[in-house]
């Protein structure tokens, strides 16, 4: 950005920090942000494993949002769910992307709902699937069904799929309308079981398939600016068309920088 009117500091939350590379559209993504509203966006690479051994204020408090972008596997995830609810908690702008908006949904579970054994069945058997496997999805009409034990590869969820954002939500305001066209690369899925007890508390499930069997979209509705995706937004962003979830999480980003 030339001559930017000001900078913003943004942590990225991740296990492949050393690997800079593997982030390369959703850095992208977040300087076309920068773009849209004259700003700087500084990165703040964090590993995610040191939340799980260490306070994650000292590395924090400076930053005007928290990102945890997609990724697979328990490493690091306590970490990121304690980033989630650091976000949470101080009101500090979150971007929770694929794997990102999971762990926000497991934090939320735990801390807010009162299920504090919360978990992905990514991680191994739990008593509380938050998080589970994809096991069946609607593909035009017809139903595939997937087996929950077939080869991992198999149950990927791939590819543009449409959403259905929830009037009045932030999303629905974000995008400027209410049906969306994003990008998936994933094989797990938020438990809609759960939907009730997590919408008591304040996180609603703002994007759903046009089905509404599969939640694309979570934010916390009491939170400046809180919001979590199960798709790969930072696909289709442009530098002089940014994605609007991109943007829209610098503007907030920019708005707390004003704050602290």
């Amino acid at each position: 950005v030339r001559n930017p009117e000001g900078e913003v500091t943004i942590a990225i939350v991740g296990k492949y920090t050393g690997l800079k590379d593997a982030y390369k559209s959703l850095i992208e993504a977040l300087a076309h942000g920068g773009i849209a509203h004259k700003v700087k966006v500084n990165l703040d690479w964090i590993e995610s494993e040191t939340f799980e051994r260490e306070d994650p204020a000292p590395f924090l408090d400076h930053v005007h949002g928290i990102l945890v972008p997609g990724g697979f596997g328990q490493r690091g995830a306590e970490g990121k769910i304690r980033a989630a609810q650091f976000a949470r908690e101080r009101a500090v702008p979150y971007f929770g992307i694929c794997f990102g908006m999971q762990m926000a949904v497991i934090e939320a579970a735990r801390n807010l709902a009162g299920i504090p054994q919360a978990n992905s069945t990514e991680f191994g058997e739990t008593p509380e699937p938050v998080v589970g496997l994809l096991t069946e999805w609607l593909r035009g009409n017809e139903l595939e069904r997937r087996r929950a034990n077939g080869d991992l590869g198999g149950t990927m969820r791939l590819g543009a799929y449409a959403a259905r954002l929830a009037e009045g939500s932030r999303v629905a305001q974000v995008y400027g309308g209410r049906d969306i066209q994003e990008r998936h690369r994933h094989r797990y899925e938020v438990n809609t079981a759960y939907r009730e007890r997590l919408e008591a508390c304040g996180l609603k499930f703002s994007g759903m398939s046009p089905d509404g069997l599969l939640p694309e979209i979570v934010e916390h509705a009491n939170h400046p600016w809180f919001i979590g995706v199960q798709f790969h937004p930072e696909l289709k962003s442009r530098p002089f068309e940014p994605h609007p979830l991109f943007a829209a999480f610098v503007g907030a980003a920019k708005e707390q920088s004003r704050l602290v």
